[in-house]
């Protein structure tokens, strides 16, 4: 095994998956107004703390993706935040991407920026501790979207940050993100992001990206939000598994599903129906950011001091979450 493949299997090995915590200043202020609790350096240092201290980290979560903010602060008792998340048996990341902006030629998709200065950006955050990145690219869906330009631009980009993050020692997760938004069917979901995902493998090999050291994080497939016909949790496992078996090369270890704005019961069910249907060799699991954080986020606020009250909530969600990376989720248990 590669340096590489060891990070990976580490991170998603025996039904770990990963906490996505990397959710920007503005994301996060948004986040916390919403539960009335004011964004300040503080209180995101707080609520981040609270979960990276809880007990479900050694048992269920293998990595956490940070913000450039969290990676660099301390923790209330003086441990660095990399630190803490190590000391649990986790490993540390890291977002490098810049955000998506509006596509040239093409305004009303997007490109992801952050190619200047990455490799400066990426012996920083090695040194801070980080082991594994993530860059996220998204792309509309319509019958006229994305384009053959926006597919190519952001495989383009996902491949030069894969070859600068391996080239660092660092485990590339490459983020494919056909959104949730539209009234599309589960089968052109289906296509594009077939179309998309094809795409980005042959970028990655002609920049020649160790395949078998980095994570893939793709959406599942799913009837668009506003889609009058919606597909079954059956359906929508069978499908996600078609598009990755004829998309994604077997080098790959590993894939680790976004959430995408799905429920946090819907997030755990469709990953639990993914796994026991699962015929490959591919690890399924999750990185989920508010299908893991939303309901610990509303009992924090309503009292920050009392932490148990939030980890309680968190460390429910992670093993739910566990449990179906091993497909052994069950309704039962989710209400127990």
């Amino acid at each position: 095994m590669s340096e590489l493949n060891k990070i990976v299997l580490k991170i998603i090995s025996g039904g770990k998956g990963i906490l996505a915590a990397d959710e920007s200043n503005g994301t996060m202020t948004k986040r916390l107004e919403a539960v009335d609790v004011p964004s300040t350096p503080e209180n995101r240092l707080s609520f981040r703390e609270t979960l990276f201290s809880s007990e479900s980290m050694n048992e269920y979560i293998g990595g956490v993706i940070l913000y450039d903010e969290t990676i660099k602060q301390t923790t209330s008792f003086g441990k660095s935040i990399p630190d803490l998340i190590s000391s649990s048996g986790a490993l540390p990341g890291i977002k490098v991407d810049m955000g998506a902006k509006d596509l040239a030629s093409s305004s009303e998709e997007k490109i992801t920026e952050g190619l200047d200065g990455l490799r400066e950006r990426l012996k920083n955050y090695y040194k801070l501790g980080a082991r594994f990145t993530k860059w996220r690219a998204i792309y509309n869906i319509s019958n006229k979207y994305p384009s053959k330009l926006a597919i190519n631009s952001n495989a383009h980009a996902l491949a030069r940050y894969s070859a600068l993050v391996q080239e660092s020692k660092m485990v590339p997760i490459v983020e494919p993100e056909v959104l949730m938004d539209g009234d599309h069917s589960a089968d052109l979901c289906l296509k594009k992001t077939s179309e998309v995902i094809k795409k980005c493998f042959e970028e990655l090999i002609l920049s020649k990206v160790d395949l078998s050291g980095i994570i893939l994080k793709p959406n599942m497939i799913l009837a668009g939000a506003q889609a009058k016909v919606k597909i079954s949790n059956e359906e929508v496992s069978l499908k996600t598994l078609e598009c990755l078996k004829n998309s994604v090369p077997s080098e790959v270890p590993g894939i680790a599903f976004l959430s995408g704005g799905q429920s946090e019961i819907e997030a755990t069910e469709n990953l639990n129906l993914i796994n026991k249907n699962n015929d490959t060799n591919f690890i399924m699991t999750f990185s989920y950011g508010r299908a893991l954080q939303q309901s610990a986020l509303a009992v924090w606020s309503k009292n920050i001091k009392n932490t148990m009250a939030a980890q309680n909530i968190f460390n429910h969600r992670a093993k739910m979450c566990y449990l179906a990376a091993k497909g052994k989720w069950t309704n039962r248990l989710e209400n127990k």
